[in-house]
């Protein structure tokens, strides 16, 4: 990876005017080709030597992490944890108010994902989990880092300009504005070099990487070879079907279409057998004229990891029942395990409140090397 030059200094008001242009890279074909194909150099990499990467990831507590959660990201964490890589995980509840008039039951909701995190097979001892709010030196990073982008920049951020135009052009926080800058200050603060994203996320972790080099470009290095941040890179998550809800919708917690990890057994097949399919009795595979009879199909080939084409052919003409009967049994054969470990920790919730304080403590001691590194950097150690 080039590393840019630290005695090429900036303006000292005006940041160089090259995130618009690195977002556009990022989400046009030609970057997200190159993504992928780093992506995957990446992964030969990770079998040759885990022990390159730190990996840094999470989940805003919003409410109960779902089995879209689990196939989309939550197996691969454990998967990646396991290979070797160490693996911090973020309860971004501060990010909660990005978008909310208030946080609701945000403390029931942060021991919840620290209990399907650990279900899941995430060992706090090979890693650690902690919450946005108890690590001062975290948020703090954010004011060097502001000095480096512009609202403009932020402006274009995909995330920022999309909820903008959902808000009808209403006023946005000054916490929304910043988001990309805080998602910097996630991956930054731990030196992550790897973070696992969909192409959407892209954007967000361009930002990051461009905030790293101007930190270099504007306030300097403590080590002359080395700068203070790595320039981190996207593990892509590409070529998987996206999980619809049970009504054939987006997948969202606010619809009430999503089977949570937390939920029984009997809970789930109420909700399959509710489940939208179609007119057609013969059982297909067929994500595109098909959208809700594919998405069953999916999600028991993704239980039972076989191949969806296969699972459907075998129903054939038994019908949307049959389907149905069949994604029953291959949910809960697959969260069985998960569900069973998941009511033993929550009859222990000092043991969860003490896996979050140590992992609070240990991120408060990286945060304040960083933070200290930084201060070096520019300067601002006085006494």
């Amino acid at each position: 990876m080039t590393v840019a030059d630290p005695t090429a200094q900036a303006s000292a008001t005006t940041p160089p005017a090259d995130v618009g242009e690195s977002l556009a890279w990022s989400t046009s074909e030609a970057s997200l080709a190159r993504s992928v194909e780093r992506s995957r150099q990446i992964e030969t990499e990770i079998e040759r030597d885990p022990s390159r990467f730190r990996i840094l990831t999470g989940d805003r507590p919003t409410g109960n992490l779902h089995i879209g959660h689990y196939f989309g990201s939550l197996a691969k964490r454990v998967k990646l944890q396991r290979s070797g890589l160490e693996t911090i995980v973020v309860v971004a509840d501060y990010q909660v108010i990005t978008d909310r008039d208030g946080v609701g039951p945000i403390a029931e909701r942060v021991l919840s994902l620290v209990t399907d995190y650990l279900a899941a097979g995430i060992d706090p001892e090979r890693g650690l989990i902690f919450t946005h709010s108890a690590v001062p030196a975290l948020n703090q990073l954010m004011l060097p880092f502001l000095s480096l982008v512009t609202d403009a920049e932020l402006r274009r951020n995909p995330t920022v300009k999309s909820e903008l135009e959902a808000t009808g052009e209403r006023p946005m926080s000054g916490l929304l504005l910043t988001y990309p800058v805080h998602q910097a200050a996630d991956i930054l603060f731990c030196k992550a070099n790897l973070v696992p994203v969909g192409k959407d996320q892209l954007p967000h972790l361009e930002q990051t990487r461009v905030i790293a080099r101007r930190f270099d470009e504007h306030y300097g290095r403590v080590d002359p070879e080395q700068p203070v941040f790595p320039r981190a890179e996207a593990l892509l998550s590409v070529g998987g079907v996206t999980i619809l809800g049970l009504d054939g919708a987006k997948m969202s917690k606010s619809r009430g279409n999503v089977i949570e990890l937390a939920m029984d057994a009997d809970t789930t097949a109420k909700l399959i057998r509710k489940a939208v399919t179609d007119s057609d009795r013969h059982i297909t595979y067929d994500p595109v004229n098909r959208p809700a009879v594919a998405n069953l199909v999916y999600l028991a080939a993704l239980c039972l990891e076989r191949d969806p084409v296969e699972i459907a052919d075998e129903i054939g003409s038994a019908g949307a029942g049959a389907l149905k009967r069949l994604v029953i049994d291959a949910v809960n054969q697959r969260f069985a395990e998960h569900r069973a470990r998941r009511a033993e920790l929550v009859q222990d919730p000092g043991y969860l409140r003490q896996v979050l304080r140590d992992g609070n403590e240990r991120a408060n001691q990286i945060a304040e090397q960083t933070l200290t590194e930084v201060r070096q950097a520019m300067h601002m150690v006085y006494c």
